[in-house]
């Protein structure tokens, strides 16, 4: 069965085809597309020469809630419950939703799995995914956090496992960098804890996104700013982060070619919030034995890298310079030192092995 694969992020899609042998057979990456072009992008992309008449279609969505803790086909009821969720990732579910909508009308035949983001955290330790606010609150609405950034902590996770040299051990620190950023640490395959919470909004310097800010601070600024909820809303999740930090871009790459102050705090802001993550799952790990970046930013900028393990040394983190200069191309590639005690490791992620392999497990 030949498959197509739709993978929404809050800034592009990736779309692929797949054969019977699951080969990548033609893909195409779209920047910054808006929901509306979506019939017409995956109708456009349907006609390319290689890709053979599409037979199901496997589309990654971020948020599942509670009720989705595992890939499912998609129906009428799976839909409305992906509606009702956007309102945890309004950056993400309505633009999945599009795309489903807009293969449900190009290829009414074919069957659609959804596979969820949150999935891979939804056996979260109780302490991890507690938030401490009142129990009758927490039952009502569902309140826990859930992680997001799934499919790609769990690529790399199995990545370790292949790659991972005899006698090193399973606690594994991984870390997606790119428009959207998070951290998890993992023993044995199984996440302990994870930089993201109720929404994709908590934890690590975004591109748009805040991360951790102190509530109190919310309530500061809804007061003072008179802002409702949208408002606050659109200012956390798309005027922030290393844009609202720097004032010129969300781009890394262009702040690190900036003079200005404000690009430089902003890239250390960043930096400073991984390594302060990378410090809080060493204590929860008890010491690691790996560390991976993967992800645009993770993949493609060492001197971010760098600056991200810089003084880490205590932990037993010392990194190659040369290594870590020369990765960054399509290949997985040991940055760490010869004689570091935690190894380092640049994988590229591909979150569509994860949707191919998900949706034959459904579809079988």
């Amino acid at each position: 069965m030949s498959l197509l694969t739709v993978n929404v992020g809050s800034s592009s899609v990736r779309l692929g085809s797949y054969d019977e042998h699951d080969r990548l057979v033609a893909e195409q990456h779209l920047e910054g597309q808006e929901e509306a072009d979506a019939a017409a992008l995956l109708q456009q992309f349907a006609q390319h020469p290689k890709v053979q008449p599409i037979e199901a279609v496997c589309h990654r969505v971020v948020h599942g809630g509670e009720r989705f803790t595992a890939a499912c086909r998609i129906d009428a009821q799976v839909e409305q419950a992906l509606v009702q969720l956007s309102e945890l990732a309004p950056l993400h579910n309505p633009p999945a939703l599009a795309w489903i909508r807009a293969a449900r009308e190009l290829l009414p035949q074919a069957p659609q799995v959804a596979v969820f983001d949150t999935a891979f955290f939804a056996a979260l330790p109780p302490v991890a995914r507690a938030y401490a606010l009142p129990a009758p609150l927490v039952q009502r609405y569902r309140l826990r956090r859930y992680g997001f950034h799934g499919l790609a902590h769990r690529y790399l996770w199995q990545r370790w496992e292949h790659m991972r040299p005899p006698g090193a051990g399973g606690r594994v620190i991984t870390l997606q960098l790119g428009s959207g950023c998070s951290a998890a640490a993992i023993r044995d395959g199984s996440p302990l804890d994870t930089s993201m919470g109720l929404s994709p909004l908590e934890g690590l310097v975004m591109a748009t996104r805040s991360g951790d800010v102190d509530p109190g601070l919310l309530l500061y600024l809804q007061r003072q700013q008179g802002w409702d909820a949208a408002e606050l809303e659109q200012c956390l999740s798309q005027r922030s982060g290393l844009l609202g930090v720097s004032g010129e871009s969300a781009d890394a790459r262009v702040l690190l070619a900036s003079a200005s102050a404000a690009a430089a705090l902003a890239l250390e802001l960043f930096c400073y919030r991984v390594r302060k993550y990378i410090g809080a799952y060493l204590a929860v790990l008890g010491g690691a034995d790996a560390i991976l970046f993967g992800g645009g930013i993770g993949e493609h900028l060492p001197v971010l890298r760098a600056r991200i393990l810089q003084g880490l040394e205590w932990a037993g983190v010392v990194l190659d310079a040369a290594r870590n200069e020369a990765a960054g191309g399509d290949d997985e590639m040991r940055i760490a030192a010869a004689h570091s005690r935690v190894d380092v490791r640049v994988v590229p992620v591909d979150e569509s092995a994860i949707l191919v392999s998900e949706a034959r497990a459904v579809l079988k």
